[in-house]
């Protein structure tokens, strides 16, 4: 009689416990990836001793944190404004260029804040293209006009506005578009207004789809360096650097860092809050397509002129500029140094994205198989990342490796008399873990989207065909969820290539990017050369951008 120990079933099911724990095992791995920048940022600034944290009290912390707070509230009242006001119209009215408008007011998500800023700083400064023309024509002096300062927090958060509204715009329009008019027209049946209609029953329903919008606006710009530094606007973010390379005071940059992890964590926790309390669901089986107004005269051009006018701002003119300063810049794209910036960033992005994609498959599929607390607890640590700048996750995470470097270097010392220096903090691999930390939350997100497609009788088909979880993953999972792990390894590339706090602060000696490089040629005062990296970025940024804009042109109505 054959022992059925030893048959194909129970070969099957030790697969799939040893697959289950390897699961499990990766994604503690990840999670506690995750945690331990934030858990090194708490214990580095509780034991940096209290003198530091006493004389950042007294002289800037209040105006970090001041500065902090207003740029964040300018910013995203000036996104909500911009992106709401641009999702109803190109969703509900009718107008002329609309279907244009539709794709074109995305545009601007393709530049970094702090690029907006090099192309308004020479566009507007003093000696400006636009200032320099107005005292050609005036024959006034410098003295003898006055002229917004586009360096300032005001142009700091014009540019957050110009560059992150359309994370409001793209979330608020498709919550119109998934509403069905069935309240709208009660409403009106009532006799409401159609204006009134609108602020009473279809703004609100799409109210957690704009929060969310602004959210993720205010993440980004507390998350914000360049733009701030270069515009000399004080945050808290700018403290962090200025501490730990200006002022070598690593207990004052972890400090400062733990004030703004506390903020990003109360922001995430309120937005897990106002997720779960603020849910509408359509009333009836049917619904019913929102009828569009159809706009005419002076109402139509209104609309095209709003609608231009941030696309204009935030897309045309900058390209314009920046290529302006291009070609009357020294910089050569093809000469050998450039290429070692572009080959470093493309390195970077790639290796970033692969390892990205790759820990959001694990927590993913984890998640979707398990319901244990430590699956739960793993995709909560693994979104948490996003919520963090990414000059926080760089010194949570260099503080426990320095101190692991400077350990085994003098145990090397001691005993061999040969030391192994910068092991950890001198390689890329922690830079591309700090990548992986911020950005988890965005290729979790791409990957989760297209993981709900697939219904669970097909992985109860797989394990039926004697399939391992693993092997379902590989053979079912991965082959279908394609077109979302593309846009995954997307979203992650062209986000490293944006980073800029981390990757100054973490990358290897001699080791500089193309946004290293447009920030050091910016801070030098050096404009027209800056613009050559820039729009690379600009043009790699273009690439989700577009596939985002055939997914919509897919959808339209």
């Amino acid at each position: 009689m054959t022992n059925p120990t030893y048959g194909p079933v129970a070969t099957t099911a030790r697969h799939a416990k040893r697959g289950a724990r390897g699961l499990r095992i990766g994604s503690a791995l990840v999670a506690l990836t995750c945690v331990v920048p934030m858990l090194a940022v708490v214990l580095a600034a509780v034991t940096g001793g209290t003198d530091t944290f006493e004389h950042l009290a007294y002289t800037v912390l209040g105006r970090y944190a001041g500065t902090t707070l207003a740029l964040v509230f300018l910013s995203a009242v000036g996104a909500a404004a911009l992106g709401v006001g641009a999702a109803t119209l190109v969703t509900l009215t009718r107008f002329p260029g609309v279907r244009l408008f539709e794709i074109a007011l995305i545009l601007p998500l393709a530049f970094p804040a702090y690029v907006l800023a090099y192309a308004y700083t020479f566009l507007f400064d003093h000696p400006g293209i636009v200032q320099s023309t107005l005292r050609d024509i005036t024959g006034w002096g410098p003295r003898d006009y006055w002229f917004p300062e586009v360096q300032s927090l005001g142009g700091a958060a014009a540019m957050m506005v110009l560059v992150l509204y359309p994370y409001v715009y793209l979330l608020t329009r498709a919550a119109f578009l998934q509403q069905s008019a069935a309240a709208y027209l009660a409403a009106r049946m009532l006799g409401t207004g159609a204006a009134q209609a609108f602020f009473r029953v279809s703004l609100p329903m799409a109210r957690p789809a704009i929060a969310a919008g602004v959210l993720l606006v205010v993440m980004e710009t507390i998350a914000d360096y360049g733009t701030v530094s270069y515009f000399g606007v004080q945050t808290l973010a700018t403290g962090i650097y200025t501490s730990w390379f200006l002022l070598a005071d690593r207990g004052g940059a972890a400090q400062l860092a733990l004030c703004l992890l506390a903020f990003a964590l109360i922001l995430a926790v309120l937005e897990r809050h106002q997720r779960g309390d603020a849910q509408y669901h359509h009333a009836g089986k049917a619904a019913i397509d929102m009828v569009r107004a159809d706009l005419r005269g002076a109402a139509a051009a209104g609309a095209v002129v709003l609608c231009a006018v941030p696309v204009l701002l935030g897309f045309v003119l900058p390209v314009i500029v920046l290529i302006d300063m291009g070609l009357g810049s020294e910089q050569d794209l093809f000469s050998h140094r450039y290429q070692g910036f572009i080959r470093n960033s493309i390195t970077l992005a790639g290796t970033a994205a692969l390892v990205t994609t790759s820990a959001a498959i694990i927590i993913g599929y984890y998640r979707r198989t398990s319901t244990t607390q430590l699956a739960k607890s793993a995709t909560y640590a693994a979104r948490l990342g996003y919520a963090v700048p990414g000059g926080v996750i760089a010194v949570g995470l260099l503080v426990p490796f320095a101190a692991f470097d400077n350990a085994l270097d003098g145990f090397m010392r001691a005993q061999f008399g040969m030391s192994t220096g910068l092991l950890v903090t001198g390689s890329i691999w922690l830079l591309v873990t700090a990548y992986m930390v911020r950005f988890l939350a965005a290729a979790l997100g791409a990957y989760e989207g297209g993981q709900s497609s697939i219904h669970t009788n097909m992985d109860a088909a797989a394990r039926s065909l004697g399939q391992t979880p693993l092997g379902a993953l590989r053979r079912v999972h991965l082959p279908i969820l394609t077109p979302s792990l593309l846009t995954a390894l997307l979203i992650v590339f062209v986000d490293t290539m944006k980073e800029l706090p981390a990757t100054l602060i973490m990358r290897p000696f001699n080791f500089d990017t193309l946004a290293v490089q447009a920030h050091r040629l910016a801070s030098d005062e050096r404009l027209e050369g800056a613009a050559v990296p820039s729009l690379v970025i600009v043009a790699v940024g273009l690439l989700p951008v577009i596939l985002i804009c055939r997914q919509i042109g897919r959808r339209r109505h």
